[in-house]
């Protein structure tokens, strides 16, 4: 009540700006400082991180919002993000009565049909770079994702005003060699650079930026650099002593590159390489030198053997984290260097190395009791056996996935369940072996089971949801997509027994009708999400049921379901404040759908195929 404010009389500053920080989303943020003037001003010079899409004015919005808020020091752009402006930068909305020209503009926008289309976005340019650089002068983050303008005119910009710069992320960015060396010369705090997709860049710049952060650099990505070469890893490997996380995918890096990294940068911890033409030799260098390595990443290598998993085996005692995709030279013997080596291992993921089977997997099962994440993918040659012995072995596994796994079935999936008591997440994709025997054992054993997805696994039926509906109460994430055995009476037990469900998807489910939505409307309140696509038995009834009961509910997807018409629609635009986001065919949306829609586009998004 006016002249009664008990809030603002009784806390301190600093007390508000911590419950600003305890809100769990910057929207609540912004509303917040609508409250009052000193709540504007609160919030104004707390605000230290903003995000950009792409917008029709980014230099005017850049420069604006630089004016608004001068603390900020992480600012992220990124130009694939679009966003729908819902008037012209500048001109400012008043509550009340609207004026003659924004009645003209909103008429003149809907007979032009414009409702449907996003506003073409321009790129930042140099010029808004710099307000950026200059506004922001303790800026210690700065994202720059596909901002195709800029050049190294604005990176000299950034070099010169933010001396405090931390993390440059330079994605899709075509700057050239000058703007990186400017970088290097002043920015001497810097210690994470991503230069994916920057081709516009030689070993020229990037060998003067590594000279000139050699003492902070801790963090360097490349991808598609097609002018860098070992030369530059050289570079980097001469002058970063402390580099500790290096990301490389190029052609053009051979094993020189990687060995000069290797034998100069002793502290490296994390290792990503996509570089076809390296071979044993290199990673024989990486055990050798490196013997703090903590996470190695393989990707679509075809010139390895297992001779450089048994040399990572014996020299890198420290390794936690290894992922091996499409490493096709690979086989059981060097999983098992790892696995009898690499005893503190916790996460592993095997992607289509199509010669590992199941007696390396047993040796992981044997000897890394750590592992806490395992996942599996193309793995034809891996059966029941090894899981059964990472369910004997692996009694800390929190998170198993397996995608395409064909001689994997129930047998494996009981061994998990009674071994992996601590299992929070579960994703099985075409895993055809699996079926009730194999879930039922997971929802009796694994009580603190979040995430559940068995993505078409034609075996699992209503019995196995009973079992998850009974012992899984903790359940929030629940995707059972294209299991065609499950009827009513299976999401009838999820219903009733999950109540902390916020996501759920049913999609391609043929057996499902209304009784499902009406017992998800009154058992799972929580329910955010939800993907009902291609369920042809639901109708606008089950829809009703479902808005009623489930007022949070944020997305829905309900593309080709027949019997949902304009009205289900409607409702559920009507009965859901929350929605953000609608999936569904245009002609069941009507032009009164449309309209509502339309007055709060800003928090919410109809998607019209």
């Amino acid at each position: 009540m006016k002249g009664h404010d008990r809030i603002n009389n009784a806390l301190p500053d600093e007390l508000i700006l911590e419950i600003f920080r305890r809100l769990d989303s910057q929207s609540s943020r912004d509303a917040c400082s609508l409250v009052c003037r000193r709540w504007f001003h609160l919030e104004r010079i707390s605000r230290e991180s903003i995000r950009i899409g792409a917008s029709a004015s980014p230099d005017q919005l850049v420069t604006a919002l630089v004016a608004r808020f001068p603390n900020v020091r992480n600012v992220y752009i990124d130009e694939r993000l679009t966003i729908s402006l819902p008037a012209p930068l500048g001109i400012r909305r008043h509550a009340g009565r609207p004026t003659a020209s924004s009645v003209k503009r909103q008429l003149k926008s809907r007979k032009a049909g414009v409702e449907d289309q996003e506003i073409q976005p321009c790129c930042l340019s140099d010029s808004g770079l710099a307000a950026v650089s200059e506004g922001f002068a303790y800026l210690e983050k700065l994202s720059l994702i596909w901002c195709s303008n800029v050049t190294s005119h604005g990176l000299k910009s950034v070099a010169e005003s933010c001396r405090s710069l931390r993390s440059l992320d330079l994605q899709g960015c075509y700057v050239g060699d000058l703007g990186l060396a400017a970088i290097g010369e002043s920015c001497k705090l810097l210690e994470d650079l991503n230069l994916r997709f920057c081709e516009g860049l030689t070993d020229t710049g990037l060998g003067a930026l590594a000279s000139g952060c050699r003492r902070s650099l801790k963090s360097l990505s490349i991808a598609a650099c097609v002018k860098i070469t070992d030369v530059a890893l050289e570079a980097v490997g001469s002058h970063c002593r402390y580099l500790e996380v290096l990301s490389m995918d190029s052609e053009f890096i051979h094993n020189k590159g990687v060995l000069a990294v290797a034998r100069g940068c002793p502290c490296l911890k994390v290792l990503r390489l996509q570089c076809t033409n390296v071979t044993d030799e290199a990673l024989l260098g990486v055990a050798t030198f490196c013997s703090t390595l903590e996470l190695l990443a393989l990707y679509s290598f075809q010139k390895f053997t297992d001779q450089s998993l048994s040399a990572i085996g014996k020299g890198c005692k420290k390794l936690k984290n290894l992922t091996l995709s499409d490493c096709y030279l690979l086989s059981d013997k060097g999983l098992e260097a790892i696995a009898t080596g690499c005893s503190e291992l916790t996460h592993l993921e095997i992607n289509g190395c199509h010669n590992i089977g199941t007696t390396g997997l047993e040796f992981v099962g044997k000897s890394c009791q750590r592992l806490s994440e395992l996942a599996l993918l193309y793995c034809q040659k891996i059966g029941d056996f090894a899981l059964s012995e990472v369910g004997r072995g692996c009694k800390y596994l929190q998170a198993l996935h397996l995608v395409d796994c064909s001689n994997i079935g129930d047998d494996a999936m009981c061994s998990i369940g009674m071994g992996c008591r601590n299992l929070k997440k579960l994703h099985i994709r075409r895993c055809y072996e699996v079926g009730d025997k194999g879930i039922v054992a997971i929802g009796r054993n694994c009580k603190f089971l979040t995430d559940l997805s068995i993505r078409f696994c034609d075996r699992v039926g209503d019995e196995a949801l009973m079992a998850i509906g009974q012992g899984c109460s903790h359940l929030c994430h629940l995707n059972i997509s294209g299991c065609h055995q499950i009827t009513d009476n299976g999401i009838t037990c999820i219903a009733r027994g999950c109540p902390q469900l916020i996501f759920l998807d049913v999609s391609v489910l043929q057996f499902i009708g209304d009784a499902s939505l009406a017992e998800l409307g009154e058992g799972c309140p929580l329910l955010k999400d939800v993907v009902l696509s291609h369920c042809r038995q639901i109708t606008d009834v089950g829809l009703s049921y479902l808005v009623k009961g489930c007022s949070m509910l944020e997305t829905c997807h309900i593309v080709y379901c027949p019997n949902i018409t304009a009205a289900g629609v409607a409702t559920l635009i009507s009965g859901c404040v929350n929605l953000k986001k609608i999936l569904v065919e245009k002609c069941k949306v009507s032009e009164r759908t449309k309209r509502r829609a339309g007055s709060i586009i800003s928090y919410l998004c109809v998607e019209l195929i």
